[in-house]
């Protein structure tokens, strides 16, 4: 049985849309040119601010941006956070199209996107999947806190990193980097413009910091018993520095920290995470320890880590 020719083609209305989309975008993807083979690309995120991949660009911070068309402008760094895998740059041309950023909570499995590049000669490239996997936040291998895991089945060209996440609105809704085997995955939007807020702002980002040099313990059961605590790990005090926040709020070596807020701290590692979280910075914060066998609560005021 023919079909009608009156029957709506509809692979045709969708390549079409997607093909509407690349174009209403295209704008906003730049190439950020690091005088490398592969350079990555770029998003204009807000008005002359270019984010892209930190890890891309290497040890690259002079770089130049191409436009689409073709056309080079001057870039400046305002800043990079390696944990984030988010660099930031500023452009004085205003007549460039801004990104329309999204919201990448509203992603569902399966729904369409689109990764976006730019070549070196302002040619747009395109590359069509789906969302394969989307998790709670995360922290990336060098402690960076991603707000949501988005895993695009998407290939990344050469290129690629950098740029943007399209949903079907024609938002962008994060930034495409290489994961584990050259996989992908997408920064979500809420990531880069609160990593974007701090870089434009202070050219880096804030960690907390204590002060202290600190050495992972095992709580023998015993003391785990008396104390009626839970787990058999927790972070002795080696060294403590002249009026750093941890002096101030009595911290004495050979404490033993076992709870932040509340949460229970087992190793060093649960120490650095916290104290990653930027959020932190300049607040006061419960802390319990061990002290000649018996719990003390204090509060100390994080510090800013001194660069």
């Amino acid at each position: 049985m023919s079909v009608s020719s009156n029957t709506p083609n509809l692979l045709l209305s969708l390549s079409q849309s997607l093909a509407d989309i690349v174009e209403r975008v295209k704008g906003a993807v730049v190439s950020v040119n690091t005088g490398r083979r592969f350079s990555p690309s770029g998003i204009h995120w807000r008005n002359g601010i270019i984010v892209t991949s930190d890890e891309s660009l290497h040890n690259s911070e002079e770089v130049t941006i191409t436009v689409s068309g073709g056309r080079t402008v001057a870039a400046k760094l305002l800043g990079r956070d390696a944990t984030t895998d988010i660099a930031v740059f500023q452009i004085d041309n205003s007549d460039i199209p801004v990104a329309s950023i999204g919201d990448a909570t509203s992603l569902k499995v399966g729904h369409l996107v689109l990764g976006m590049a730019l070549g070196k000669e302002g040619d747009i490239k395109a590359a069509m999947g789906t969302i394969s996997v989307l998790q709670g936040a995360w922290k990336s291998m060098s402690g960076g806190n991603i707000d949501q895991f988005i895993r695009p089945d998407i290939t990344l060209y050469p290129g690629f990193a950098g740029g943007p996440l399209v949903d079907a609105n024609g938002d962008v809704v994060g930034m495409n980097t290489s994961g584990r085997r050259a996989t992908a995955l997408t920064i979500p939007s809420k990531t880069v413009n609160r990593v974007v807020d701090q870089l434009v702002a202070k050219g880096r980002i804030a960690r907390g910091y204590l002060g202290v040099g600190m050495q992972p313990v095992r709580l023998p059961q015993n003391l785990q018993t008396v104390l009626n605590i839970t787990g058999d790990g927790g972070v002795i005090v080696v060294n403590i520095e002249n009026n750093a926040p941890a002096e101030q709020a009595g911290i004495l070596l050979g404490d033993i920290l076992i709870a932040f807020n509340g949460a229970r701290v087992k190793d060093t590692n649960d120490v650095l995470a916290y104290l990653n979280q930027s959020q932190y910075v300049n607040q006061t914060i419960s802390v319990q320890l061990i002290r000649g066998g018996e719990l003390v609560n204090l509060t100390v005021t994080i510090g800013e880590r001194p660069f």
